[in-house]
């Protein structure tokens, strides 16, 4: 079958510019558009009206948000919300001013594994009702080799917007693992740096502000392809990482590491505490490039989760895990619940294993599997669950409960 040609401007029909038919004549969509302004003098597209939201969060509201499900943090949620306040400020109410150009102020998110860089990120875009993309930058690779191409993260936003182009150009990327692509240091390899300094340069243009060609279903981009245009200037970049190793860098500049009798010694605390004290010379020799930090305005580190904290992400967030797993037994007419040293045997054990939060759910299903086998069959009963359940693999405590008869 012959293709369909606009018989006003020769192109071929695309999915994003439909063809209206007619007797063996065809006209594009953009064709339609055009001839609309000409016709009644509109200046602006009529297929891209500015929507704006009912109600502009102040950052007030954004951290009352954030501290319903992420514990602790207190400061990053602070910066987080500020950020995020006027980005958005930015897009919604300055739209028609040109005497003063506002830049965009990109956020990277430094904290250990596990602290909450990926939650406040979902939870922000969640509450704002904008589409987020979450990447990981160990994946990515410059453009032509084996991997996954910088701007197929502008395709997962297109698809998290459900193909709306507007709504994406107002969403959320957050890019994980960012340091694990720190540019090489002297010993350079004599093949290329693929997904180290080289990513790093790949995602200067996409994360400053650019209209940035993708295909529309993702994939590598080929010859004779068809491309949407996404300008990214109105993107929130939100870039994470745990960057191990920079506090060695931060107490050097700090004069942590010299010796001699003049030198005063910190205690062992102020040594350990020392992350809320980096500056951009510090990624810079971590192995960023600066250009990549200029455009990462705001910097927010997360503190190590301590027991007390992960003992209040169990049971305090609305959609805790305690709560998850208390549904579900609900569900089957049962009842769940936890001693206290239960619960902080868990957090013992997510702290041993360096996995931060994220690790809770994995202890929670082995402590739970024999009692979740045995679930339909415990119509009735309160499940309790004790230290040694958690810790010795021993049967939870069954009571008869009539509340739940």
């Amino acid at each position: 079958m012959a293709k369909k040609v606009c018989s006003f401007c020769s192109t071929t029909e695309k999915e994003d510019n439909p063809f209206i038919a007619g007797n063996n004549v065809y006209i594009c969509s953009n064709c339609v558009t055009s001839a609309y302004k000409i016709l009644f003098g509109e200046e602006e597209d009529i297929r891209h009206v500015h929507h704006e939201p009912q109600t502009l969060l102040i950052p007030k509201e954004i951290h009352k948000i954030l501290n319903d499900y992420v514990i602790g943090q207190d400061q990053a949620k602070k910066t987080l919300s500020v950020a995020v306040y006027n980005h958005y400020k930015r897009i919604f109410k300055h739209l028609h001013d040109n005497d003063t150009s506002i830049d965009k102020s990109n956020i990277l998110l430094i904290g250990p594994t596990g602290s909450g860089k990926t939650l406040l990120a979902q939870t922000i875009a969640r509450f704002l009702d904008v589409p987020i993309a979450i990447s990981d930058a160990t994946n990515l690779t410059e453009a032509g080799y084996v991997g996954e191409d910088v701007e197929n993260i502008l395709t997962k936003l297109l698809q998290a917007a459900d193909g709306d182009i507007e709504k994406a150009e107002r969403g959320i990327i957050f890019i994980d693992e960012m340091d694990k692509i720190a540019r090489m240091g002297e010993n350079r390899s004599i093949t290329r740096d693929v997904s180290g300094e080289g990513v790093q340069q790949a995602l200067l243009k996409i994360i400053e502000g650019s209209v940035v060609n993708i295909p529309p279903k993702g994939g590598r981009k080929h010859p004779n392809q068809d491309f949407l245009q996404i300008d990214t200037s109105n993107i929130l970049f939100i870039c994470g990482g745990a960057f191990d190793g920079v506090e060695e860098i931060i107490r050097r500049r700090l004069g942590a590491n010299q010796l001699g009798f003049g030198q005063n010694k910190r205690s062992n605390k102020e040594n350990d505490n020392v992350m809320h004290l980096i500056e951009s010379d510090d990624l810079v020799h971590f192995g960023i490039i600066p250009e990549l930090i200029g455009r990462l305005h705001v910097t927010a580190t997360l503190e190590q989760i301590t027991l007390e904290d992960m003992v209040r992400i169990l049971i305090e967030p609305k959609n805790s895990i305690i709560k998850q797993y208390q549904k579900l037994f609900e569900i089957d007419n049962a009842l769940l619940t936890f001693e206290d040293n239960a619960l902080k045997a868990i957090a013992k054990k997510a702290i041993n294993r360096k996995t931060g939060a994220r690790g809770l759910r994995s202890i929670m299903e082995e402590g739970l599997l024999e009692v979740m086998y045995e679930l339909p069959e415990l119509d009735g009963y309160e499940v309790i669950i004790t230290e040694d359940v958690i810790n010795n693999g021993i049967k939870p405590i069954y009571i008869k409960n009539s509340k739940t008869a």
